[in-house]
């Protein structure tokens, strides 16, 4: 009789055969639920999702998505080609070279919660689930499937930290909580990077061209949505995704590609801008993109006195205001004391002179405080602006601003014998008064680009740099800080006023109440401020993003009322929790926040 030995079992094999995932499904399974999933929830897109039209987006067709479907077919397609990516990692590369299965969980995220919130909206908007097609029931079973098998994907866990025997009661659920929190989090954030090869020059150029025609298609989709739900569900599938491509590796090689090729770039975003109004069929959507370049223009400014100076200026929007009332004083309207109508170079010449002196002026005597002082100061002379505008009405003070009522009735610019005001003919399309206003506004936003890259690549500009890391040690090392910060200071707010000049034509009507320090709609100082925060200190592009998201968000998220600030707050806090270094960080501040990821061989300049 012969006795049946049995190997011994290697030490981790039980370890390696079971799942790592959060959800206990065997890898294999997984994947296939991924992918499967993420398939079928592309394919119900085509499908009807409800029988009555009554739901915006006309969600009752066979044969094409529409409205929400849209959104659904975006994030269902993307987190296919993930799931794909994770199948076929050498075949796939190009399109994960950070790793599949983070952003796939990203995806799939993306297509559950834009799906999920589509079917309640219906539900609850008709009247319950009966109201719901077949496609509907299939789209929420298929992108919950897909968020399960990601879920299930195996990721590096996180090394436990040791536990002290003397610990009891809530510090062992304090460590047990912190652990769960760190597990959970590992499965979205884990990755492998892996190298990606060189391109030659021209392939890369026609990748910047791709990725910025998506910006603008994307733009361009974001800024027409036509109901409440359609705005909601962009919100979610665009943040996710982008946070999908950013985990698989794709944002930091394009951000490599195009710090190799940065005119190429500026040029190629300026072009891909100047389309943007021959993509509307009207001046609707025009309004808010001349609205956008003003704020993020202004935002721009700001990002010299903050975001390569670092001195806090809580005020920054009473140097828009300066620069809006000078240009409207001297451009004609009947409610300027002074009867003066100068062109308009002269009306610019005005307001950025104007708001330049006033930069000396406030900067001169307040400069040499630092940190919270400061912003105490510049918050004040924002206060004393407004103010001192009210009061010029001719019975508090001089006849100047007309108090309250503001210089009103601007007229339109005739630059040239080009009316902004009218609507011309181009090619085909017709460009209305805004979509003018835009053309002139992205001349001036390119202007204070080249300014703001000059500046920070300049002497001045590295001397901007130091104040901002240690004062001291500048100081130390022979920069005179007080003229340094002054002329920050100065170059800022005539940044500020030139923007201020077009924006007193846009609204025809100069008040107070404009430049407020917060409001619920932008410009004011708190949101300037967190355009600059957001989007990315000391870059070029991360205020104009961050701007342009901070201007479109509140102008559509009006439907929440009363609530509308609140979600936008909390918003602003889960940013900043999961990405403190803003959304286009330059290199220094990502190793600030980031001291685990490796340090490059060069860092980046200031305008990068």
């Amino acid at each position: 009789m012969t006795t049946q030995t049995t190997a011994p079992e290697t030490p981790g094999a039980r370890e390696a055969d079971a799942p790592s995932g959060l959800l206990p499904l065997p890898e294999r399974a997984a994947r296939a639920l991924a992918l499967g999933g993420s398939a079928l929830t592309a394919l119900s897109t085509f499908l009807a999702w409800t029988w009555t039209a009554a739901f915006p987006g006309d969600l009752t067709v066979y044969g094409y998505p529409g409205g929400l479907q849209v959104l659904v077919l975006a994030g269902a397609l993307l987190a296919t080609l993930l799931a794909l990516a994770s199948y076929r990692p050498k075949g796939l590369r190009w399109l994960v070279p950070a790793g599949a299965d983070p952003a796939l969980r990203l995806a799939t995220l993306a297509t559950f919660a834009t799906s999920w919130y589509t079917v309640l909206a219906i539900s609850t908007r008709l009247g319950g689930l009966v109201n719901l097609e077949p496609g509907g029931f299939l789209v929420a079973v298929a992108a919950l499937a897909a968020l399960a098998g990601a879920l299930a994907l195996p990721f590096h866990r996180p090394a436990p930290d040791p536990a002290d025997p003397d610990d009891t009661g809530w510090t062992k659920t304090r460590h047990g909580l912190a652990h769960t929190w760190a597990t959970a989090k590992a499965a979205f954030t884990a990755d492998t990077p892996r190298p990606v090869p060189a391109l030659p020059s021209c392939a890369e150029i026609l990748i910047i061209v791709g990725i910025l025609a998506l910006g603008l298609a994307v733009f361009t989709y974001g800024i027409g949505t036509e109901y409440d739900e359609q705005f909601t569900g962009f919100l979610i599938t665009a943040g996710l995704g982008f946070a999908a491509l950013g985990k698989a590796g794709l944002v930091a090689h394009a951000a490599q590609i195009t710090a190799r090729h940065r005119n190429t770039t500026l040029c190629g975003a300026f072009v891909a801008a100047a389309l943007f109004p021959f993509t509307q069929t009207d001046d609707q959507y025009a309004t808010l993109g001349v609205y956008i370049l003003v704020f993020a223009t202004v935002a721009l400014g700001l990002n010299i006195v903050v975001g390569l100076a670092g001195l806090l200026d809580l005020g920054y929007v009473a140097f828009l205001g300066v620069g809006a009332y000078a240009a409207a004083l001297v451009s004609g309207s009947p409610g300027s004391p002074f009867g003066v109508h100068v062109p308009f170079w002269a009306a610019v010449l005005a307001g950025a002179a104007a708001s330049l002196v006033f930069g000396v002026l406030i900067g001169a005597p307040t400069l040499r405080l630092r940190g919270d002082y400061l912003a105490i100061v510049t918050l004040g002379f924002g206060e004393i602006f407004r103010i001192t505008a009210n009061n010029l009405d001719g019975t508090s003070g001089p006849d100047i601003t007309n108090g309250s009522n503001g210089v009103s009735a601007i007229p339109d610019l005739d630059v040239l014998g080009f009316d902004f005001g009218a609507r011309h003919h181009l090619g085909g399309f017709a460009i209305g008064r805004f979509a003018n206003y835009f053309f002139l506004m992205l001349i001036i936003t390119a202007v204070v680009v080249l300014v703001f890259r000059r500046s920070g690549d300049s002497r001045i500009g590295r001397a901007w740099v130091a104040i901002r890391e240690d004062e001291t040690a500048a100081l130390a090392m022979g920069i005179n800080g007080f003229r340094v910060k002054l002329t920050a200071f100065a170059v800022g707010a005539c940044l500020a006023g030139l923007a201020g000049t077009v924006q007193a034509h846009v609204t025809y009507t100069v008040t107070p109440e404009q430049y407020l320090f917060a409001g619920p709609i932008p410009p004011n100082s708190a949101f300037l401020l967190a355009a600059v925060v957001l989007g990315g200190m000391g870059t070029i592009s991360g205020p104009l993003i961050g701007a342009a998201l901070l201007f479109l968000i509140p102008n559509k998220l009006q439907f929440l009322g009363d609530y509308q600030l609140f979600a936008f707050g909390v918003a602003l806090i889960l940013l900043m929790r999961f990405r403190p270094e803003g959304l286009i960080p330059n290199r220094r501040r990502r190793l600030e926040f980031h001291q685990d990821t490796p340090a490059p061989t060069h860092l980046t300049k200031a305008g990068a």
